[in-house]
């Protein structure tokens, strides 16, 4: 495969683009007619090559009728027009989904012996690829070779879902969901093939709310969605990172592409936390960890008293998480926390938060005002991130994924400090 030019290609937004879609011959590739379907109707022209493989699982003419456009799986089909050439030309975003392994081991070794691989030779424009095979052939080492040499050459491979596979087979090596799929994608095509500058890099994300139980019924929480954290965490795929997603009580859709560690208290947040540490290139804590656990949980519902009296619960205060990161960092490595304060007598928020900055040493601290319930749960978000250096950067309202792209912006920028110093 060729390398990737910054600029050639690239759609000045992503209205009305050409997208050529690839589809290889896995069980998964029914799912690619979503995917499909999903591009169309938010306006743009897309161009379905399959793989010969393909078409015995969806044949050509649903792919001709969703997309509006001719399908072909050889260079021999309207020779006059070099299609080979010209489709890749064109293309100002190319997926392909799902793509089997051989389709990654010819994609790797520049083979061009159909018209998708001849298309992704000619191809100067951001290019995704999500594998789905069964967990065996994901983890064999030619494939993991050949995912590294694509992603080396600044391809998006997005790692596989865990999930069921085919029969009764469950595992890693489940196409992820089409909506994710297209987001990722188009996001990838917002930014230009020349802006995957997370490749390369593992980060690990935190998500959610720390629940302690009281009881087999009852618990302590907040009020954390976990929206920023797999904002963040998406936002981290499509910029071409390696993403590990620890997700404490969420209930939203999985992100394409990233490894997902669920738990529950903050006891299991802090373990598998410091468990991914050791070989992150950036943390980022968006979870909210509970301060404090009841020293004791009952093993029966607490019931009430006759007199109308309250329990007693004591509590223990829970592991400082941040604290700990940064007091156990590799070299290199990143740390951003984040802060949801509101002001009191004693401080406003940003005194607070820049007292919570020193008190913790991470490098970026992201700070929420959460007066009155703010924040949690929305979609949107307004933020004040402070450096460990003085910098103070102020993130108007907008889309958390927009805000998380501003994180990731001053990451990249810590480590190029990091590099310098």
């Amino acid at each position: 495969m060729a390398s990737y030019s910054p600029t050639a290609g690239r759609a000045s937004n992503t209205e009305d683009m050409n997208i050529v879609l690839g589809v290889a011959g896995g069980i998964a590739a029914y799912k690619a007619a979503h995917l499909l379907r999903l591009f169309t109707e938010a306006g743009h022209t897309v161009r379905v090559i399959p793989t010969e493989s393909a078409l015995h699982f969806v044949g050509e003419a649903t792919w001709a009728a969703l997309s509006g456009q001719p399908v072909a799986t050889d260079v021999w089909a309207n020779v006059h027009e070099v299609p080979h050439v010209d489709i890749g030309r064109r293309a100002q975003l190319l997926v392909i989904a799902p793509a089997t392994a051989n389709t990654l081991a010819r994609a790797a070794h520049g083979l061009a012996d159909d018209l998708l691989t001849n298309t992704l030779l000619t191809a100067r424009c951001p290019v995704l690829i999500a594998p789905a095979m069964h967990t065996e052939m994901w983890e064999h080492p030619a494939t993991q070779a050949n995912v590294a040499t694509l992603r080396a050459r600044g391809v998006v491979v997005l790692d596989p879902a865990v999930g069921r596979l085919t029969g009764v087979d469950t595992g890693k090596g489940r196409l992820p969901e089409p909506e994710e799929i297209a987001w990722t994608a188009l996001r990838l095509a917002e930014r230009g093939a020349d802006q995957a500058d997370l490749t390369g890099h593992h980060v690990v994300v935190t998500a959610g709310g720390g629940r302690e139980a009281l009881d087999p019924v009852r618990f302590l929480g907040n009020h954390s969605s976990g929206r920023q954290g797999y904002a963040l965490a998406r936002t981290a795929v499509a910029r071409g990172a390696r993403v590990t997603l620890i997700a404490a009580n969420t209930v939203l859709p999985d992100p394409a592409g990233v490894e997902l560690v669920r738990v529950s208290s903050t006891q299991e947040l802090h373990a598998a936390t410091v468990r991914a540490a050791y070989e992150a290139d950036a943390i980022v804590m968006a979870a909210a960890p509970a301060d404090f656990r009841p020293v004791k949980q009952a093993d029966h519902k607490i019931k009430k008293e006759v007199d109308g009296s309250a329990p007693v619960i004591e509590l223990a205060q829970n592991p400082d998480i941040l604290a700990q990161l940064v007091r156990s960092r590799i070299d290199g490595q990143v740390i951003v926390g984040f802060a949801a304060e509101t002001g009191d007598d004693e401080g406003s928020i940003l005194e607070h938060a820049r007292a919570k900055l020193v008190r913790k040493g991470c490098d970026l601290l992201v700070v929420n005002d959460v007066s009155g319930g703010g924040v949690f749960g929305e979609r949107h978000n307004a933020a004040t991130i402070l450096s460990r250096t003085g910098v103070v950067r102020q993130v108007p309202y907008g889309t958390k994924e927009a805000l998380a792209d501003v994180i990731w912006d001053l990451t990249v920028d810590t480590w190029s400090a990091n590099d310098n110093n």
